[in-house]
């Protein structure tokens, strides 16, 4: 697969029509992880050649998805649309050898050429009108038309190849018709433009998704014809939905940068995204550093992978709670700051580490902080009725006034609830329940010692002196 002349050279070769999603965003991750595991290149390729659909706006988000994934390219981006004379020489040359002629079918004719296979039972395809061969007589050359350029395929024999993936594949030449390689304002078409590039940047392995398989055969008979070596090529199959269909922006197909919006880690992302289509033995888990180590093409799975949100949000808990408290409160504070909180206030570090056990999310752990970073809301009259009995406010005054007195650690108040328990013959609930209503405003919030200690003393004291 590899030797130390021809070393590894990988590519991700997005088209800027819409945003990085996530079937995009696992062929980068593949491409990045056999140059990364091999001690190769990978290179970032813009394929924008679709002026109709390419925007500056979809390119950005290509890029933006790379760099929060931490997919940087060793080489890259380049854009296609900056080597047009480029391919203009190559198509010239091609020209000149005879591998590839000028077409002057018109559109209207080449339909009808497709509908009399379909009519015979035969594959719909265009039937070399304008091919030379020895001894033909072309028709005449129509004056108001301008030519498209034809590749001269092959139409004997078979083309094939050993599938990273999929294994042996092969592709009867006779089904592959003479491919339009440029328009006729002269323009490169999207299978020719891959195939130079791919040359031009000596990249050695192809791994794209399996509805690229049909393209394959034909950038390998282009790429022979230009007497140019042709890399090694895995096809990935398709990720499925939750319901076994295709991915849908129902449930998955959307940017990945959404996924960041909704408070996804991108190492569990690269950690799942890894695990759709790929394995080492039976780990879930695993480092960015062990993906590389571990990346095998041989491991890749034939089979459709399914996106699995629950088995995500897993992943996404396990990084959190895996994440340096400081690091995590500083990619919180901006969604705290979003819904109106003030992540200076109070100790923000002390509160993700408190919460982060529970959280799937950081969306999550920015709604739990803002019972300690954003503007306090008493509790119902509802809530009150129920909890705050006269029994209860007993225990919470004599609570307040020992709490003056306590040093303000969770330990201390801790050893303090249990004597208020003590001397009111109290359970746990009857006194956690009315105390975190009083000062938190719900009935239900993480252990009422750590609340209480990152709230502080003046402010719990203060919210008590109310009862």
């Amino acid at each position: 697969m590899t030797s130390a002349s021809t070393p590894v050279r990988t590519r991700f070769a997005p088209s800027p029509t819409g945003f990085l999603h996530l079937g995009g965003a696992r062929t980068a991750l593949f491409s990045w992880a056999f140059a990364r595991h091999f001690g190769g290149t990978f290179i970032l390729r813009v394929e924008d050649t679709d002026l109709e659909r390419s925007t500056p706006e979809a390119v950005q988000a290509i890029l933006d998805g790379m760099n929060w994934l931490g997919l940087t390219p060793d080489e890259g981006p380049f854009y296609q649309m900056q080597h047009m004379e480029r391919y203009r020489a190559v198509v010239a040359s091609m020209l000149a050898a005879g591998t590839a002629y000028h077409c002057y079918s018109s559109n209207e004719e080449v339909e009808a050429m497709r509908d009399l296979a379909r009519s015979k039972g035969a594959k719909p395809r265009y039937d070399g009108t304008w091919r030379p061969e020895p001894g033909k007589v072309l028709p005449p050359v129509p004056a108001d038309r301008k030519p498209v350029v034809r590749f001269k395929s092959p139409q004997d024999g078979a083309t094939a190849w050993v599938d990273l993936v999929k294994g042996p594949i092969s592709f009867e030449n006779t089904e592959l018709d003479d491919l339009v390689i440029a328009r006729p304002d002269g323009t490169p078409t999207y299978n020719f433009c891959v195939v130079v590039d791919d040359w031009d940047m000596r990249i050695t392995h192809v791994l794209r998704g399996d509805d690229h398989v049909n393209n394959t055969p034909r950038q390998i008979t282009i790429l022979r014809a230009l007497g140019a070596p042709v890399p090694e090529y895995g096809h990935v199959p398709m990720i499925l939905g939750p319901d076994g269909e295709k991915l849908s922006k129902r449930h998955g197909a959307v940017s990945v940068m959404e996924y960041d919006r909704d408070g996804y880690l991108p190492e569990a992302m690269i950690n799942y995204l890894a695990r759709l289509g790929w394995s080492h033995g039976n780990d879930e888990l695993f480092s960015r550093a062990q993906l590389v180590e571990w990346f095998d093409p041989q491991h890749l799975s034939k089979s459709a992978a399914q996106w699995d949100p629950k088995k995500l949000n897993w992943v996404n808990a396990h990084y959190i709670k895996q994440s340096d408290d400081h690091a995590l409160a500083q990619a919180v504070a901006p969604r705290i700051t979003a819904r109106g909180g003030n992540p200076a206030q109070g100790d923000l570090t002390a509160v993700v580490k408190l919460l982060k056990d529970r959280a799937e999310t950081l969306e999550q752990l920015a709604d739990g902080a803002m019972l300690f970073c954003g503007p306090f809301t008493p509790a119902a009259d509802d809530l009150i009725a129920q909890h705050l009995t006269e029994t209860a406010r007993n225990a919470l005054r004599d609570f307040a006034i020992q709490a003056a007195q306590t040093p303000w650690n969770r330990e201390a108040l801790a050893a303090l609830i249990k004597t208020v328990l003590a001397t009111h013959t109290l359970k746990m609930p009857q006194l956690a329940i009315p105390l975190r209503v009083v000062v938190a405003g719900t009935a239900q919030t993480p252990a009422v010692d750590a609340v209480l200690e990152i709230l502080g003393k003046e402010t719990v004291l203060a919210r008590l002196a109310n009862i």
